[in-house]
């Protein structure tokens, strides 16, 4: 007789568990690195103290450096050419970038300790920098050839006027360029301990908006600027192997390579890295693990070269231009500085018009 409370009916699960078990090897699983996602790349803490130092030594060169460029330029009793009107403006662009590299020095280090606001200023202003000298730099290039190669041309038209007026423009496309700066935030880093300063979009739109931002970046902050410079450069160079007068002509021709050198090597590599990143993010370029990483690495080192393009104005003038030397000389001595001395300077008006007043 059962006993009314046992189950009449008994399984077995040993017999079970017998034909379902197996051995899970997976000796044989290799994980695919092309799948794998990408992590962010970690720099030596001595690589930060020499970035972070790199970052200072540039703002002690550049904020000197353009306020000198103002003061001898501001200070002028004579009415301002339009070069030198653009190069007055280039130096306050210059400031405006040098005046974020602290708080950049200070991100390498520590993080972004600054806060979400001025996350979104500092990084406004070095954008409305970024494309206002680099379209200043292009407004003189297209007024010197206007002088040099078109100077009747330029005789007739209100020069004057119409350089306020490009100033402004420069500064309005510059200020609505940077707007995307509006989309930066501080967030903790997903490698490291410290928060950093980085652009934050809609993570459906994401690839969009970064893709679009970065063509507005080359076309407009590199490939049409170059465009422009390098023919109107190469033009006026042609003109001035024509002129005469051969110390004046080398001058004048060895400040526009050197200007436009700079910008090359200071700007180039930059461009390039963030291209590479950007055929990445688009799948143009196979995503492939090491190559990401060393474009992540390149795209931080060149930006740092093109940071040194703030302090490269100004040294630029005060070794290769002799009338910013001159000029610079006479100030001195007016605040007393220097020793008082004659200071004489003979230029023809074929000087003034190949040359402005500070190359």
């Amino acid at each position: 007789m059962t006993d009314p409370n046992t189950s009449s009916l008994t399984l077995d699960f040993d017999s079970i568990y017998d034909e379902l078990n197996f051995t899970y090897n997976d000796s044989e699983f290799i994980l695919n690195p092309d799948t794998q996602p990408c992590g962010s790349f970690s720099l030596p803490d001595a690589v930060m103290v020499v970035v972070s130092t790199f970052y200072v030594l540039v703002f002690l060169l550049a904020i000197p450096g353009n306020l000198v460029v103002g003061l001898v330029i501001g200070l002028s009793k004579q009415m301002l050419p339009p070069s030198d009107l653009y190069l007055l403006h280039l130096a306050v662009a210059d400031l405006l970038l040098a005046v974020t590299l602290p708080f950049w020095a200070v991100s390498v280090m520590w993080g972004w300790v600054f806060g979400d606001a001025m996350c979104k200023i500092v990084t406004i202003l070095q954008e409305l920098s970024f494309y206002s000298s680099i379209l200043f730099l292009t407004c003189i290039s297209m007024d010197r050839y206007m002088v040099i190669v078109r100077a009747m041309d330029a005789r007739k038209a209100n020069r004057q006027r119409v350089s306020w007026g490009v100033c402004a423009a420069v500064w309005a496309v510059g200020a609505l360029l940077s707007l995307p700066g509006l989309f930066s935030s501080s967030l903790p880093s997903q490698n490291i301990s410290h928060t950093v300063c980085i652009e934050r979009y809609d993570p459906g739109s994401a690839n969009n908006w970064r893709l679009a931002t970065r063509i507005l970046r080359h076309a407009l902050g590199f490939f049409i600027p170059l465009a422009i410079m390098l023919p109107c450069y190469g033009v006026t160079i042609r003109r001035l192997l024509h002129v005469r007068g051969g110390y004046q002509r080398q001058r004048a021709m060895r400040v526009i390579v050197v200007v436009v050198v700079a910008f090359l090597l200071c700007w180039t590599p930059y461009h390039i890295a963030v291209m590479a990143d950007s055929f990445f993010r688009t799948k143009i370029v196979p995503y492939q693990c090491p190559a990401r990483m060393a474009v992540d690495q390149a795209m931080f080192a060149t930006q740092s070269l093109g940071l040194l393009h703030s302090c490269v104005n100004p040294l630029l003038y005060a070794f290769v231009g002799e009338k910013f030397r001159t000029r610079l000389l006479q100030l001195m001595r007016k605040v007393g500085v220097l020793e008082r001395a004659s200071v004489t300077t003979s230029r023809s008006s074929l000087s003034s018009e190949i040359t402005s007043t500070i190359m």
